[in-house]
């Protein structure tokens, strides 16, 4: 159950980003079941790419993380986005983030906050 809601609270954090983000698209018609079908899938490719890819990266930018105080962590949030749009592509899910910056680096930023946000208001089943 933790793991659909948390699942379903990415894909909240998505949906802001694309309505902020004006380089983050999903091709499917607006607020329709399909839209949201994209959303929840490219949730859990997200999902994917955080739980493998990113521990890999963050090991081995380990120096340039401590060196920027933490700041590269920005960098790679926004290169998840951008491997998950890629991923995306690859599977035909209508979901694309146009480049690095602004639209991975502001959307990454987005969906951390919206995340940590509803990560505060959702039960964590513990």
């Amino acid at each position: 159950m933790r793991f659909i809601i948390r699942t379903i609270a990415a894909a909240v954090a998505l949906w802001v980003a694309v309505q902020f983000i004006p380089g983050i698209d999903v091709g499917a018609p607006a607020n329709s079941a399909q839209y949201w079908g994209v959303l929840l899938l490219v949730a859990l490719i997200f999902g994917v790419v955080n739980a493998i890819v990113k521990p890999i990266v963050k090991a081995l930018g380990c120096a340039v993380i401590v060196l920027t105080l933490g700041l590269f962590l920005l960098v790679i949030n926004a290169a998840m986005l951008l491997l998950t749009s890629w991923i995306s592509t690859q599977l035909d899910i209508p979901f694309h983030v146009d480049n690095f910056y602004p639209a991975a680096f502001w959307g990454a930023i987005i969906v951390s906050v919206v995340s940590w946000l509803l990560g505060l208001i959702l039960p964590d089943g513990d």
